[in-house]
């Protein structure tokens, strides 16, 4: 009996012991699914967004009062304002300084034709140098007073000008609708009537003085300029970044070129229309007047387009003197002259310098005689077509790229 018990109790305690280790075997089961739940969930949890930039702090000014904000925006613009008025101020230097490169540029091709030939630089400079005294020298001495004495003649016969075209029945009429030729005579009487008309273009009267010291100064910059153009360039391409340097070299000496050519080539134009106009004044009777004639109408023609017809109104205005007749054969002469010009003489010299369209000249030398006077119109020509070339070789290539 006791034996039996004893048996129970055994099969009991085994009985126990596999319950415990079921019991075990199960709570590992249920960590283990509790753990791929938590697996699942987690790899099916979406990801936090990346593109959320963390807030950033507003610039120093605008974290300051308006007050501030308002006392540094005036001053900048007190600033702008002093820096124009200085600007303004030495503007006349900068147009000299303008100048004098831009009649450098012009005479470096002659330079360079020097160099070709084994002359050096310096030596090169020095023969350009001779030959443009030569020419100044002449000029003076020779052409000068004869031209003074010419608008001299013009501005004390220019009232008696006027009655002889009062007496006119046409201009009469013309005379009684819009008073011209009282207001005419007011402005031509007036003395600074001299000045007005040929002081600033042609450096004679009062500005004498100023004209030659403005030359003088131009002269010598012009030459610094002219023995020193190597190492400017050098200098402005060197500002560049050298992957580029090699572009801007070959843009910068393209512009050079074509700019010296410009210079040379609108000097050729241009002392083709004064003797042209000096010749036709001697033979149709304005002989008298044919030197300041002459030189007026080639330094006009120096400014495109614009230039061409102030010379064709002075022209007419002053073969009116003479007849009816020789006023209409100047106005012919002169159309037919800028059309030989135009077609033949122009497209021949300027053929290697500029290409650019002829609304584009019309606007340039618009704008720079506005900004600059007689200056900016001549420089107008050859900055616009340098602009054209940055245009088609650096925005344009640019914009086909992408």
């Amino acid at each position: 009996m006791v034996e039996k018990v004893s048996d129970d109790a055994d099969r009991a305690e085994a009985a126990a012991e596999s319950a415990e280790d079921s019991a075990r075997s199960a709570a590992e089961i249920a960590a283990q699914i509790d753990d791929g739940v938590d697996l699942v969930v987690d790899e099916a949890a979406p990801a936090p967004y990346a593109g959320v930039a963390p807030a950033t702090t507003p610039p120093l000014l605008l974290r300051h009062s308006p007050f501030k904000i308002g006392f540094f925006g005036a001053l900048g613009a007190l600033v702008a304002i002093f820096l124009s008025q200085q600007l303004l101020s030495i503007s006349s230097i900068l147009v000299l300084l303008v100048m004098a490169m831009f009649l450098a540029i012009g005479l470096n091709p002659v330079v360079e034709f020097f160099m070709r030939r084994g002359v050096r630089r310096g030596l090169s400079v020095l023969l350009v140098l001779v030959v443009v005294l030569s020419v100044l020298a002449l000029f003076v001495v020779a052409i000068a007073p004869v031209i003074s004495e010419q608008i001299a003649a013009i501005t004390k016969n220019a009232p008696g000008w006027l009655d002889d075209l009062q007496a006119n029945s046409q201009v009469q009429k013309l005379d009684e609708q819009y008073d011209v030729i009282a207001k005419a005579r007011d402005y031509i009487q007036n003395g600074d009537f001299g000045q007005k008309v040929f002081g600033g273009a042609l450096g004679v009267g009062l500005r004498v003085l100023s004209a030659l010291t403005n030359s003088l100064i131009v002269l010598v910059l012009m030459i610094y300029f002219l023995a020193s153009l190597p190492s400017i360039k050098h200098a402005a391409y060197s500002l560049a970044p050298a992957s580029r340097r090699p572009r801007v070299s070959d843009l910068g000496d393209r512009i050079i070129r074509s700019t010296g050519a410009y210079v040379a080539g609108a000097f050729l134009v241009s002392v083709c229309a004064g003797i042209s106009t000096l010749v036709f004044s001697f033979i149709v009777g304005l002989g008298q007047y044919a030197f300041a004639l002459g030189f007026v109408v080639g330094l006009f023609s120096l400014i495109p387009i614009v230039g061409a017809f102030v010379s064709g109104a002075l022209m007419t205005l002053l073969a009116l003197t003479v007849s009816p007749t020789v006023a209409l054969v100047a106005l012919v002469y002169y159309i037919s002259y800028q059309q030989l010009e135009s077609y033949l003489i122009y497209p021949r010299i300027m053929k290697k310098s500029v290409d650019i369209p002829g609304s584009v000249t019309v606007v340039a030398a618009l704008v720079g005689g506005s900004l600059m006077g007689i200056v900016g119109a001549l420089l107008a020509v050859p900055v616009a077509a340098a602009l054209l070339l940055l245009h088609r070789e650096v925005f344009l290539r640019r914009q086909d790229a992408h």
